[in-house]
């Protein structure tokens, strides 16, 4: 493979092959049935070979394809176990893992964007690349100041290849939905095409994570690594070493997925109030957990890499949210309704019960109901199978429910971060951080109330 297979005929009769495989495996599943193997025994190894080929697939085309695979795969968490041990190993591959491309590609685009003289920037560059990922790999250097640096580099035929996976993957997303049960595979695959001019433009990427990297400067719970240079196709940064999310998940302690996951909450919801900026693309192969306090073995901070999708949000996230979250938390179905029709999710031709609406809500809600809650694969698991039976209220309600467009992308950065948090097993004080970030969350009487406290005490 000289770079990214860029033939659109290769990579359609690649992809074009997932769903006959897919058949092909239930017919194999078929006969296994009728020579007396059990349901429960075909079925595992079914879903294992329907992973194994997916992923290969997709991790091999890189581009949309595995964009798409990234995206599916922070939803890991909301597979029955029986489906989701298979495919959890070949899912976290995908968060770190691809095949990279030839060191004389990388050289070619290096000279070509930098200069016949490109290795005087560098006084040391590592050939081959530290990551991989969907549109770019990852090489370790040294820059001529003496900074170690990450230097990104596009896939030559990136965007092409971008939008003819996508392309192709949105006509057979009813074959792909049933991987994880609860998502609407064809608005996700929709919403990752319509951000393809952007993940491409690394100058956009550039500024949103220098933004990051000067407000967060000195910050004692989060890293984002300072940007170098940069130019088309070429992205240089401070380098961050630290534990990969990835492996906090199989291997961490219990103080580190709690730590991972309450920085990873903070994150979230304080990136927008902070900067104005949202960062989109919460899958862990964009997080390392960094040593904090050197005298202190649990006093860890959150590394965060990779702004090449970001929710442009001036004025933090839209007050709406937190409102409405405040309302339904204290039972307010009225207002819930009223807010909900306003804003876009209940359209004007729908008439839906506000209690219904509520009862609907309150259990996704949960997280924020406690002063700490503990996320889980079973409690993701028991949300997805709520709202994905069609035999349940839940879900012929949330049939009736739409999402605007303004909320699309924050909904999947939420949807994917209770995901991650779920996948760390991590106890978190969310309520706590929606309290200090969430515009609308606290009524602003109770903010005066708060601001008026020490004065009093004095």
């Amino acid at each position: 493979m000289s770079d990214l297979p860029r033939k659109a005929v290769t990579r359609t009769a690649k992809l074009a092959a997932l769903p006959l495989g897919f058949a092909g495996r239930a017919t194999w599943g078929l006969g296994k049935r009728i020579v007396g193997e059990s349901a429960e025994i075909v079925g595992r190894e079914l879903q294992q070979r329907t992973a194994e080929q997916l992923f290969k697939v997709l991790g091999e085309l890189k581009g949309g394809a595995m964009k798409f695979g990234q995206a599916l795969s922070v939803f890991e968490s909301a597979l029955p176990e029986e489906v989701a041990g298979p495919y959890r190993a070949a899912l976290t591959k995908l968060q770190d893992a691809a095949p990279p491309m030839p060191t004389r590609t990388v050289h070619s685009v290096l000279e070509e964007r930098l200069g016949p003289d490109w290795r005087e920037l560098f006084l040391e560059f590592e050939d081959k690349p530290a990551a991989a990922a969907s549109i770019g790999q990852v090489h370790r250097a040294v820059w001529q100041d003496g900074r170690e640096v990450a230097v990104k580099v596009q896939y030559p035929g990136a965007g092409d290849a971008l939008l003819s996976d996508l392309s192709q993957l949105s006509r057979f997303a009813r074959l792909l939905g049933p991987l994880i049960p609860g998502i609407d595979v064809k608005p996700l695959i929709a919403e990752l095409r319509d951000r393809v001019s952007e993940e491409l433009d690394y100058g956009l990427e550039a500024q949103a994570q220098q933004a990051h990297a000067e407000e967060f400067a000195g910050d004692p719970d989060v890293v984002v690594p300072a940007v170098v240079h940069q130019c088309e196709q070429v992205l240089v940064t401070e380098w961050i070493d630290g534990i990969p999310l990835s492996e906090v998940i199989t291997d961490g302690t219990t103080g580190q997925r709690d730590r991972a996951g309450q920085l990873l909450a903070r994150f979230l919801f304080s990136g927008p109030a902070r900067t104005g900026l949202l960062h989109a693309d919460p899958h862990p192969g964009n997080f390392r957990l960094l040593p904090g306090d050197p005298d202190d073995e649990d006093d860890w901070r959150l590394g965060v890499l990779d702004f090449g999708t970001v929710d442009r949000l001036p004025g933090g996230l839209p007050t709406p949210i937190g409102e409405s979250l405040r309302m339904t938390l204290d039972g307010e179905a009225e207002a819930v309704y009223e807010m909900l029709r306003a804003e876009g999710f209940v359209k004007e031709s729908i008439e839906l019960d506000p209690e219904t609406v509520l009862d609907y809500l309150l259990p996704i809600i949960e997280p924020a109901r406690v002063d700490e809650f503990t996320f889980s694969r079973t409690w993701m698991r028991s949300q997805a199978a709520r709202i994905a039976d069609p035999r349940s209220p839940a879900y012929q309600l949330g049939k009736q429910l739409n999402l605007p467009p303004a909320y699309l992308l924050i909904h999947r950065v939420t949807l994917s971060t209770i995901g991650v948090l779920c996948q760390l097993g991590a106890s978190v004080r969310l309520r706590q951080e929606l309290e200090e970030w969430l515009p609308g969350f606290v009524l602003e009487d109770d903010l005066d109330l708060e601001d008026e406290a020490p004065a009093a005490q004095a």
